[in-house]
């Protein structure tokens, strides 16, 4: 069984993408379709690494990687931002409340990749 990553985005299709990469490489993938629903599953499983959206409905990016911050089982988990954002104030953001990378959409495979290979170690 591989390592447990929670996939967050709206967009089935993104999550889908990310899944066939993801699940590829030889790790779990769980998928959530927004923040709040990420917080609801990430306690069923034992999640090495979020990769979330920023922008999107019930629960942004930016408030789940707060919320989880604020947890002890996650306060060191890696969180990488999947994201159309490219803006700077937004990163700088993101990185105050806990993020880990930050990768743009469209997203080539080996780049995310080689990030979740990076910030699992």
């Amino acid at each position: 069984m591989g390592k447990m990553v929670l996939s967050v985005d709206d967009s089935a299709s993104m999550r889908q993408m990310v899944k066939m990469t993801l699940g590829g490489a030889g790790y779990d993938v769980m998928e959530a379709a927004d923040g709040k629903e990420a917080l609801a599953k990430i306690g069923s499983a034992d999640v090495k690494l979020v990769v979330t959206d920023l922008n999107m409905p019930n629960m942004d990016g930016l408030t789940l990687i707060r919320e989880l911050r604020q947890m002890p089982a996650y306060r060191f988990i890696p969180i990488v931002f999947l994201t159309t954002e490219s803006d700077e104030g937004k990163k700088g953001e993101a990185k105050q409340a806990g993020a880990t990378a930050w990768i743009t959409k469209p997203f080539k495979q080996e780049q995310l990749l080689a990030v979740v290979k990076k910030v699992l170690g």
